[in-house]
């Protein structure tokens, strides 16, 4: 299998997060609201839980998960300033009062061991190096109760020859395609810990993603 690189590192993330957060709710409604929504399928949250969404974005699944869990604590973090600011407002909006959103890294999460019944996470590891897979993996799994439920979303490899046009995209300018390439997750879950994995795919807008369900 060929190692996909992550061409753009931490800080020109930021930056290319930064310039698109105004109009990343529409590459979201037009390519990723089947995937998150499934996501939320497969968490099955229940209301009183403790749910965490690391690389909350502009908000767009957190709000899914404060309507699933207005009696639960809600917490969201991303590495964006401009993204969160979205985030916020969205939760405002939404009536319910027990969520925090704040400045976060998925390497090093300011949560205690065994804080959340569940953990989700959307198109954030098609950013980062394969070789940092595991790593944080298993800091998601420090943060989950035993049992815990974790789902993760991802562009993943095409299975169409259409599809393969986002992969082209990343090749050209990584920058167009918000850092964004296709990738295979479920081996690094399972080196990390995670049990019965499940992993199912969505095309919306000829743009693959993965889906991924497992428990810690």
């Amino acid at each position: 299998m060929s190692i996909s690189i992550a061409k753009l590192n931490k800080k020109q993330v930021v930056e290319v997060y930064s310039q698109v957060a105004s109009l990343y709710d529409v590459w979201g409604a037009l390519a990723e609201t089947k995937a998150r929504q499934r996501a939320l399928a497969r968490a099955a949250i229940r209301d009183g839980e403790a749910v965490l969404e690391v690389a909350v974005g502009t908000g767009l699944t957190f709000q899914a998960i404060l309507k699933a869990n207005p009696h639960g604590y809600n917490a969201g973090i991303d590495l964006t300033p401009a993204m969160l600011e979205k985030a916020r407002a969205r939760a405002a909006q939404s009536g319910v009062s027990g969520y925090d959103i704040s400045l976060g890294d998925a390497y090093a999460l300011r949560f205690p061991d065994g804080q959340f019944d569940v953990l989700m996470n959307a198109y954030m590891f098609d950013l980062l190096p394969e070789e940092d897979f595991t790593t944080v993996l298993k800091e998601f799994k420090r943060v989950l109760k035993p049992n815990g439920r974790i789902v993760l979303v991802n562009m993943t490899k095409a299975e169409r020859f259409y599809q393969g046009i986002w992969e082209s995209i990343y090749h050209i300018n990584p920058r167009w395609s918000g850092g964004c390439r296709g990738v295979l997750l479920s081996p690094a879950l399972r080196v990390a810990g995670f049990r019965g994995v499940q992993r199912e795919t969505i095309s919306q807008f000829g743009f693959p993603s993965e889906i991924l369900a497992a428990t810690a």
